[in-house]
Formats: structure tokens, C-alpha cells, sequence
């Protein structure tokens, strides 16, 4: 797996996280890559009005390159691989770390764990997985509950 963008001393265990979710949804990211980046909250609160026509700053925003659904496996997906490097793009995630860290203090947990969760959270929607109706958002808290509990976090 390849993950763009600049996370600085996140990018470890990240890649670790993504590791285990592999293992757990029973996919196969070797030829998966990501773009995730920290935005400020100027530019998360611009991006959250623009794309999804809320008006306000918010922790994590996903922008999937793929029209897939959870059940939906990588692999049919193969002929949107970029041919130069041979990788599929899932999308983009961006994270606010002043919100990150707001919610850490919040939820009374490290930033380190703040970070990895919404990482993770972006991920699974780049993956087709979403928390609109209360089914799916049971579905989608236990796979992120399963994956950082496995990472210790």
C-alpha cells in the first residue's frame, strides 16, 4: 500500500492500521494507493461547504475515486489501476489536526489515537462504507472497533 501526502510522524502506524484492515475485510491492498494529508480548519470547513453543503469545520473528509460498496472486492476494480505504476487510487482523505486534537482532549485519548481513528474512518469510506442509517453505522464502528483494538489504540 502507498500513502501520499504529508502526516508526518503519523505515517507508521497509519500503515499499520491499513495493515490490519487488509486482514480484517480480507482484501488486498499491495496495489492500493491513498492521499492523506492535515488541512487547517479554514480549508477543512471550506472543502465540508463545497462538497457536502455543511457549513461548518468537521474532523475528516473522504473523496473516494471508486463507486464501490463494502460487499464490493478490490479487484473489480482492476481495470481503473493506473497502468504506469500499476496501483489503484482509492481517494483522498484530509484530517483537521486542530480538531484531532480538540477531540482527544475531548474524548480523553492521545492525539496519536485521535489521528489513526479518523485515518481509519476516512479509509473505510473510501471503501464504500458509511454510518447514514443505523445499521450500517453499527457495521462500520465494529470494523474500526476490531482494527484499533488489534493496533492497541
Amino acid at each position: 500500500m502507498k500513502i501520499e501526502g504529508k502526516i508526518g510522524l503519523y505515517k507508521h502506524k497509519i500503515k499499520k492500521i491499513f495493515s490490519v484492515a487488509e486482514k480484517v475485510l480480507k482484501e488486498d491492498f499491495s496495489n492500493v494507493c491513498v492521499s492523506l494529508n492535515f488541512v487547517s480548519d479554514e480549508e477543512i470547513h471550506r472543502l465540508n461547504k463545497e462538497f457536502r453543503n455543511v457549513d461548518k469545520v468537521t474532523d475528516v473528509l473522504s473523496f473516494p475515486n471508486l463507486n464501490k460498496t463494502p460487499n464490493e472486492k478490490l479487484k473489480k476494480f482492476k481495470k481503473s489501476y493506473d497502468f504506469d505504476e500499476g496501483l489503484l487510487f482509492l481517494g483522498d482523505i484530509v484530517i483537521s489536526k486542530n480538531v484531532a486534537k480538540a477531540q482527544a482532549k475531548e474524548y480523553e485519548h492521545s492525539i496519536t489515537r485521535e489521528v489513526c481513528f479518523l485515518a481509519l474512518h476516512g479509509f473505510l469510506h473510501l471503501l464504500g462504507f458509511d454510518h447514514i442509517k443505523e445499521e450500517d453505522e453499527r457495521i462500520m464502528n465494529k470494523i474500526q472497533d476490531k482494527i484499533l483494538s488489534e493496533v492497541n489504540l
